[in-house]
């Protein structure tokens, strides 16, 4: 399976299983098992860099496993291939995700221009509450 010009998963890599979905599907919901549940072993992967493996980690959430597995389950359709190329493509999403190096932050000032603005209007502010107050005694 084919992510990006760099990263390309091998069959022995990935394992489906296939199992009995709730929903639609009339009688035959109770005797084809049309939910797929694809595993892709991210840890031992050899054709993943450590980088995009923490970033995957890090978006797979739940799906991670102890063990260093992302589990997929799909149930949409009623069509076992139909479910499996759905599992496929949201893992190939994953991992093309997980690919792409996030940007680097620029910190930034707050201008001091800005900065006195601020602080001058929370000083006209104040002032404005303080004479709110009861009329002291003289």
């Amino acid at each position: 399976m084919k992510i990006n010009d760099s990263i390309e998963i091998a069959d022995w890599e990935v394992t489906e299983q296939f199992v009995r979905a709730s929903g639609p599907g009339g009688q035959n919901v109770n005797k084809v098992a049309s939910a797929v549940e694809l595993r892709f072993e991210a840890e031992r992967s050899p054709n993943l860099p450590d980088p995009v493996k923490r970033r995957l980690k890090r978006l797979a959430g739940r799906r991670w496993t102890k063990d260093g597995a992302v589990v997929l389950q799909v149930s949409e359709e009623r069509s076992q291939a139909r479910n499996r190329e759905i599992a496929r493509e949201r893992l190939r999403a994953l991992i093309a995700a997980a690919a792409e190096k996030p940007k680097r932050r620029v910190k930034t000032r707050v201008p001091l221009g800005q900065k006195r603005k601020r602080l001058e209007e929370k000083r006209r502010r104040g002032e404005v509450k303080a004479l709110r107050g009861e009329p002291r005694g003289e």
